[in-house]
């Protein structure tokens, strides 16, 4: 669940219904239980969405933990570890590929945009696609409906959440158009602005895919998500650049941003298969960034648009073996408060 500027992203009964927008003349059903081969051929491993300097690929392997790593991981494993308890997998949010064919939309922007944090520009939609967690483009289960396109004419990623394509009409929440050449500095799009996620991060570049976990090296950093009860109110640390108040953790629990690694004596081989230890070993090199508020604790990619599939490779709860108790806080330097304001940068 992603959050707001306010409390939290409402998730809307319904969408500000302005005047329709003119588009092509897509079906809302349009979905692709699997993609063409020369489409999913041409989809970039995660680690290659930003230059290699970029935070989400360094190896924090041997980095400095932070002086509250202890309490925070004692607090967050009294107050109940991961969601549900357990360490679980979602494989709902898929990643699409836009090129020079795919038609750029305008959308009309719902409750869920915000000013100035969101970006309101045309979005590649490609002809075959789905939102998270939907067959196809049309957002009908209340969820936060994810619309995920990596552009390859200009380089840019396009994220929007609680998209919502209804014949020939898009609606659309908050859009972040993110730079793919840039190494963004730790006020990232500016300080106390929101993304398509709570943190204010980026999304694709920290799920990891079917792909990479069956060629045996995911090379990034990984996206988790607590609920909002183990999340500390109103703070953040670099990268992330925002918090909600929806978030009521105390002194102790984790903030936004909060970066864990996976200790290094954690017996990899005690794991259930190959593909639990692919993902474990990225835990320890490059770790994991809390990033949204939510349930099931990791996100990985949807497999409808990528070569390798999750089937026999991974499933939802391989990793329930790892508890907060294996992990340690990276040093994340000082707590920032959010007050509600967004300050963009160029």
């Amino acid at each position: 669940m992603a959050l707001s500027k306010t409390n939290y992203k409402i998730r809307s009964l319904g969408f500000l219904f302005c005047a329709a927008v003119a588009a092509p003349a897509y079906s809302q059903d349009t979905v692709a239980p699997a993609a063409p081969s020369s489409f999913r051929d041409s989809a970039a491993t995660n680690s290659e969405y930003f230059p290699p300097e970029a935070i989400w690929t360094q190896d924090v392997t041997n980095a400095s933990l932070s002086p509250q790593s202890a309490a925070i991981i004692s607090w967050l494993n009294s107050a109940g570890g991961w969601g549900t308890g357990t360490m679980r997998i979602d494989f709902s949010i898929d990643v699409l590929q836009g090129d020079a064919s795919t038609p750029l939309r305008t959308f009309t922007p719902n409750a869920e945009f915000y000013t100035p944090d969101c970006d309101f520009a045309p979005m590649p939609v490609p002809l075959v696609g789905a939102i998270e967690g939907e067959p196809g483009y049309q957002c009908t289960q209340d969820g936060d409906c994810h619309l995920i396109v990596k552009y390859g004419p200009t380089n840019k990623l396009y994220e929007m959440y609680r998209a919502n394509i209804v014949g020939s009409v898009f609606y659309g929440g908050c859009l972040v158009v993110w730079d793919l050449s840039r190494v963004y500095s730790d006020s990232g799009r500016g300080v106390g602005c929101t993304s398509a996620d709570a943190s204010g991060f980026p999304i694709a570049p920290l799920l990891f895919s079917a792909d990479e976990v069956s060629q045996g090296e995911i090379r990034h950093a990984i996206r988790f998500i607590l609920p909002n009860a183990r999340i500390r109110n109103r703070a953040f640390v670099a990268p992330a650049t925002h918090a909600t108040g929806a978030a009521s953790g105390g002194v102790n629990a984790p903030a936004y941003g909060a970066h864990l690694r996976l200790r290094a004596d954690f017996p990899l081989s005690s794991l259930p298969n190959d593909g639990a230890r692919v993902v474990a070993r990225a835990m320890q090199k490059y770790g994991i960034f809390l990033s949204d508020g939510g349930t099931i604790a990791l996100t990985a990619q949807g497999d409808r648009f990528t070569n390798a599939k999750w089937d026999n490779l991974l499933g939802p709860s391989d990793l329930a073996q790892l508890r907060v108790t294996d992990f340690d806080v990276i040093d994340h330097g000082a707590v920032q408060s959010w007050n509600g304001d967004c300050v963009r940068e160029p």
